[in-house]
């Protein structure tokens, strides 16, 4: 963390991107096409007109309220998922569910963003607003597919798709499709929150230090783990990476033993 107190937000992006573009070389980006720095969230102006658009053709009739939710001094993403929620009750049984810190974490991704006939403007600021809520559980996995399954160029914010992208695959421990979605983060969404772009700096200087057969490796396969019994998902998914842990660690143990050995054997 060192790196934010010397170097500017713009001036560590800048470095960054440089470091992905040439780790990145050699890997598949994700599905989206790239657009060259053309991704914009939308004005609040636009976002409130696109919302009170699709908020009329849903059957809203409470004007009132919706005046109310766009009156509030709130990001804009709060607006939409709220929006959403007071134009699709099953939207808002969706993000209720999403939001409850005391309740289940939910498991898959709801029937209205896997559903494609369903209105795109409800369908992908759902999956983004949704993966966000999960993010904030610690529902990884949960969020990660529900943005599998739409674009940034269809979500009123783009820089947050990305960002709640990079995080969800960063802490499954995906670096190639984290430094991806860094990439593109930095790269087609020139106005994404700095703190997007700071935190994107981050996770992508950290991942240059990962290996495939180190402590540090066992240690970010015991932090997934944790994430996983914390959601209370101890099934067999969680069993095997315990395997995997244990199996890396009995692996790291008979090395050393036998460069123990060999060292005691050169010095006799």
């Amino acid at each position: 963390m060192r790196l934010a107190h010397w170097l500017s937000a713009p001036a560590l992006a800048l470095l960054l991107l440089g470091g992905v573009r040439a780790a990145d070389a050699d890997k598949k980006p994700l599905k989206e096409v790239a657009t060259f720095g053309t991704l914009q969230a939308a004005t609040p102006e636009a976002a409130k007109a696109q919302a009170l658009d699709w908020y009329t053709k849903s059957g809203g009739k409470d004007r009132a309220a919706f005046d109310k939710v766009w009156a509030a001094e709130r990001p804009l993403l709060d607006k939409v998922a709220d929006t959403l929620a007071l134009g699709s009750p099953e939207a808002r049984k969706v993000l209720d569910l999403a939001r409850d810190p005391n309740g289940p974490a939910p498991e898959g991704v709801p029937a209205l963003v896997k559903d494609k006939k369903v209105d795109n403007y409800l369908r992908s600021n759902l999956a983004l607003t949704y993966a966000r809520a999960l993010s904030a559980r610690r529902v990884f996995e949960e969020a990660r597919e529900a943005l599998v399954l739409v674009r940034a160029e269809q979500v009123v914010d783009p820089g947050s798709y990305f960002f709640h992208r990079a995080v969800a695959e960063f802490s499954l421990m995906n670096k190639g499709e984290a430094d991806s979605a860094i990439l593109r983060l930095l790269e087609d969404v020139p106005e994404a929150a700095e703190r997007y772009r700071m935190v994107a700096a981050l996770m992508h200087f950290d991942m240059l230090t990962w290996q495939d057969n180190d402590l540090g490796w066992v240690a970010r396969k015991m932090g997934v783990i944790k994430d996983r019994l914390e959601i209370s998902r101890g099934g067999e998914k969680t069993r095997k990476m315990q395997k995997e842990v244990l199996v890396k660690l009995e692996e790291m143990i008979k090395e050393k033993e036998n460069q123990q050995k060999q060292q005691q054997s050169g010095g006799s």
